[in-house]
């Protein structure tokens, strides 16, 4: 009799290839009983957490606990501990994946359906039922992570590419990166860019009154960091001031521009050239298929919002941002950027490319703080791009058009006066003469369904996008004619424009996406495969687990990504009226409200649209409660040596003097040396910036003494959360001493990475810091003494707040609470398992690490010549993602396993390690050549084991398969190690042409 039930015990299986052994999966019988007949059936924590009650008693023993209590109280400070009552089942009632699905269902229903026409860089994108369900609906593409190791990631990376040349294309600029979070910051990083340029000797940036408000928001709140002259006026009669431009160092102008009009920018851009400043244009991917793209008539940065092709509104986001450059400018531009290179055998691969831009290695140095981009986000425009071709996007395009050219007709016929003569798809109207003022027009329009853009008394805005159909076109415009008292028209009154509304002098001549990847897969089925293709190329959460630490890659639950796509979350507009979205302000309440509790703070806000953002914010509010009690002085932000390289970035940006804190070589953070500098800066300390768990994966015991340092020189602890995933119900940041943290949703809090975004940053605040939090010029949701937007919605990425929210709601207060002591569990049964084998760099003076552990490899370079490289190259073989790779030590290993892998995935995973730790034995004592080993080789893929030539003094199936699960299991790499230093040298950022193809 076969048994059920999981246990670690050892079954013997037959293959074609023989006998080996696996442990046995998981089971039903290790389900908990019902407590009661009435209990759901589908509750989500014994879902979530991998490991059973069984085999967390297994792992206690093995590293000398009999209970789990025990093994907490080693593990996290006594004194920070807080009480069981804070977060449970009381302070947060657990959901059924059944009964969240219901109520997120009912939340849905109270977001009204109403027809957007409001535009202002949002627009209803129709998603090809293809890319929704293949792509952002499938795993293999919304679990991977950044794609850092890039023989495992061949597939987004081609993705990616595919973005970035789309972008050049209809841009006509020289080189785009792999996206930014959204417009605004994207704009924001093209203002830094022009600052730097001029090497922050003229501080004028000009923005042309044209521009998106969300996108001068922005502006304002970066500018003040950077100590940036924000002008907004008229450019073309502004840069007649010499004044003005004896200072200036760029314009930024919007085009088409927040009214619809298309300008003509050309002579502006020799204006500006003249002066010595950058052009930074704001655009839209559509309207550049019928539009002379700005790369020829003179701009220097180009950017706008990707989501137009095919990504849902989703009440602001996640979208993202474009962002492209001359090549003058291609080694200052902030960002991810794919580049082509080659693998050891000289075979066409992708990579990250100039990765010394980064601000994980500029750190202070940094203009910027983007560490991530829009990954997912950008690989469905791509998608859409791919799909539909030049001749699909050119067809779109002109239905776009035309139903603004109709609709202008058939509206200024019933006496309403168009202001903007030329235009791609938006029409600003002055309503006044037939409406006598803009609610009536409001007004009628509500009462249809529909949303206008709200403007002032006298004018109303219209945006036309693909999704509407002629029946939307012909009731859109009975709205006007109702209220202009005219007759009701139908479509035998509509008109089909005879040729485009656009100046022949800014009507595009040139081709766009002629690339082969273009222009082959427009049937669904070539799509169908060309996606799938693509996605078996990396690793992700549906093959294994990905320990990298700091970056808390656990289970994104599907029960949780389902509302994600329901329209009546997927289709809102950003600046619909907050009467017709309470679904969505009940979500967001609710998760800021939990988010709360968890964190032990007063406020939140989901605004920030990834960690760094959030950093950023929070630092903003510091300086700005810092300002309200006149001390804007206080510049100075006190920053430990092991922090992630986006703290001090952010701080810069932010306007923040960093200094740097010294740690002690067991990791601790050298509470002297902070208490000398916080004296020594009292006068204008600011801020002090601290990991909890620290980055080196302990709880420090002295947390609560070095805030305390902070408070009695006047600053504010600004505590990141990156790791909060080992604090849930055991601590929380106000605890520890916070004032203010950001978390990561995708995270702690199971928001999928997407292959390199999205996330979401949030931060949580005391009290006296919550009136600071970010508002927003078009929806304010904060009060007067709030700082500007830090993102270019008011809520962020809203749409995936709803992963986070439902993940909160199943597993309430105690599942929430059992995943952090799960996750602290799993990484202390690893530490020891693999203590015998690497070196364990740091862990508390009970033996204990917290959620994550770091191996030290250097000895192995003296000994064997082996970098981590080697290591992390070699874990590829076994069918894993290597863990953080020489951060936040360089000869290290950072792994983080969560609480979602089960304790067979454990040991596979360090049955991996603890093998090639051997086969790093075989090296050393010479069994195995220094140069030409298992290693050094690695990673091997298929090519290289298929090849009719094998020069290497091991085996092939020691090469591909070095234990017996592989036998079963098996993740190939698609390339050979690829080489980084040809890739920079030879930067190419593009798709093969047809004649690179052809050679």
């Amino acid at each position: 009799m076969v048994a059920i039930h999981r246990a670690v015990g050892i079954v013997r299986l037959s293959t074609q290839r023989g006998f080996y052994f696996a442990r046995r999966s998981r089971g039903l019988a290790t389900l908990k009983p019902q407590t009661s007949l009435f209990s759901p059936l589908d509750a989500f924590p014994e879902r979530h957490i991998g490991p059973d009650d069984h085999e967390a008693s297994q792992m206690l023993a093995k590293i000398g606990y009999n209970s789990m209590e025990a093994f907490i109280e080693d593990t996290v400070p006594p004194k920070i501990r807080i009480s069981t009552t804070t977060v449970n089942n009381s302070s947060i009632p657990a959901f059924s994946e059944s009964q969240l699905h219901a109520r997120a269902k009912a939340l849905g229903g109270q977001n009204k359906p109403f027809k957007s026409y409001i535009g202002m860089g949002y627009h209803a994108a129709v998603v090809p039922p293809v890319i929704l369900r293949n792509v952002m609906e499938n795993p293999a593409w919304y679990t991977p992570y950044t794609p850092y190791q890039p023989e495992i990631a061949q597939g987004r990376l081609e993705s990616l590419v595919n973005y970035q040349t789309m972008v050049m294309s209809l841009t006509s600029m020289d080189i785009a990166n792999a996206s930014l979070l959204d417009e605004a910051t994207a704009a924001a990083e093209g203002m830094v860019m022009a600052f730097f340029s001029t090497h922050q000797k003229r501080r004028t940036f000009l923005v042309d009154s044209g521009v998106l408000p969300q996108t001068l928001a922005v502006l304002r709140t970066r500018a003040k960091g950077f100590g940036i002259n924000l002008v907004v006026r008229d450019a073309k009669s502004a840069l007649k001031e010499q004044a003005l431009r004896t200072d200036l160092c760029g314009v930024l102008v919007q085009y088409p521009d927040v009214n619809g009009s298309i300008r003509n920018f050309e002579a502006l851009a020799e204006s500006v050239h003249s002066a010595g400043g950058l052009v930074v244009c704001a655009t839209d991917l559509l309207a550049l298929s019928m539009l002379k793209p700005p790369g020829e008539w003179g701009a220097d940065i180009v950017l706008g919002n990707s989501a137009r092709f095919g990504v849902p509104a989703g009440y602001g986001g996640p979208h993202a941002g474009f962002f492209a450059v001359t090549d003058a400018l291609k080694r200052k531009m902030p960002g991810r950027l794919i580049g082509r290179s080659r693998d050891t055998t000289g075979q066409s691969a992708y990579r990250l490319s100039l990765q010394t831009r980064e601000q994980h290695i500029r750190r202070e140095k940094a203009t910027s703080n983007i560490c991530t981009s829009q990954a997912l986000l950008a690989n469905m425009a791509a998608m859409y791009a791919v799909y539909h071709g030049p001749a699909g996007i050119q067809r779109i395009a002109k239905k776009v058009h035309g139903f603004t050219q109709v609709f202008r007709s058939a509206v200024e016929a019933v006496g309403y006066t168009p202001e903007n003569k030329t235009f791609f798809d938006t029409v600003t109207l002055n309503v006044s003469s037939v409406a006598g003022s803009a609610d009536a027009v409001h007004s009628a329009a509500a009462a249809a369904g529909v949303n206008l853009r709200r403007i002032d008394d006298a004018r109303v805005g219209v945006t036309f996008d693909e999704s509407v159909s002629p029946e939307d076109l012909l009731a859109l415009i009975n709205v006007f004619t109702t209220v202009a008292s005219a007759s009701s028209l139908t479509m035998a009154n509509l008109k089909q424009p005879e040729a485009p509304a656009i100046p022949s002098a800014l009507q595009r001549t040139s081709e766009y996406l002629p690339h082969p990847v273009f222009n082959k897969h427009h049937s669904e089925t070539e799509m169908l495969r060309y996606i799938h293709h693509l996605a078996s190329k990396d690793i992700s959460l549906v093959h294994s687990m990905i320990a990298l630490g700091s970056c808390t890659m656990k289970l994104n639950s599907t029960s949780s990504m389902i509302p994600l796509t329901w329209p009546e979350f997927s289709a809102v507009h950003p600046f619909a009226p907050y009467d017709q979205v309470k679904g969505y302000h009940t979500v967001i309440k609710e998760l800021e409200e939990d988010l709360c509790k968890i964190t032990g703070f007063h406020s939140a806000t989901l605004q920030p649209n990834s960690g760094a953002a959030g950093e950023y914010a929070g630092l903003c509010v510091i300086r700005a409660y810092h300002e309200s009690r006149g001390e804007q002085h206080r510049n100075v932000c006190l920053i430990p040596l092991s922090a992630h390289g986006t703290n001090p970035a952010s701080a810069v940006m932010a306007g923040l003097k960093v200094v740097s804190v010294q740690v002690h070589p067991d990791g601790n953070l050298d509470l002297a040396d902070l208490q000398a500098k916080a004296e020594k800066h009292k006068d204008n300390l600011a801020a002090f910036m601290v990991t909890y768990p620290s980055t080196f994966g302990v709880f420090e015991s002295g947390i609560q003494d070095a805030c305390k340092i902070i408070h009695d020189n006047g600053g504010q602890v600004y505590l990141d959360g990156a790791n909060l995933n080992a604090q849930i119900g055991l601590t929380d940041p106000a605890t520890c001493g916070g004032d203010v943290c950001h978390l990561n949703l995708h995270k702690t809090f199971a928001i999928p990475h997407g292959g390199g975004g999205p996330g979401v940053g949030p931060i949580c605040v005391a009290e006296h810091l919550a009136p600071f939090l970010p508002s927003h010029p078009v929806m304010p949701v904060k009060g007067d003494q709030a700082i500007d937007a830090v993102s270019a919605a008011p809520f962020g990425s809203a749409s995936i707040a709803l992963i986070s929210w439902a993940y909160v709601k199943m597993l309430g207060g105690q599942g929430l609470g059992d995943s952090s002591k799960i996750a602290l569990l799993n990484a202390n049964y690893m530490a020891s398992r693999l203590s015998g084998h690497y070196t364990l760099r740091y862990k508390n003076e009970k033996g204990r690490v917290a959620h994550e552990l770091l191996i030290d490899l250097a000895e192995f370079d003296k000994s064997a010549g082996l970098k981590v490289t080697d290591f992390a190259k070699r874990l590829q073989d076994y069918g894993f993602h290597p863990p953080t790779c020489s951060w936040p030590i360089p000869t290290c290993m950072l792994i983080e396993p969560t609480e979602s892998e089960t304790l067979e995935e454990l040991d596979r995973f360090c049955d991996a390690m603890i093998q090639i730790r051997k086969e790093a034995e075989d090296i050393i004592v010479g069994k195995q050549p220094r140069d030409n080993n298992v290693l050094r080789n690695a990673p091997h893929p298929i090519s290289a084991i298929a090849s009719t030539e094998w020069n290497r003094p091991y085996t092939r199936q020691t090469a591909v398969y070095p234990l017996p699960y592989l036998l079963e299991k098996k993740f190939w790499p698609t390339v050979s190690r690829i080489d980084d230093a040809y890739g920079d040298i030879n930067l190419v950022c593009d798709c093969p042409s047809v004649e690179e193809l052809a050679s």
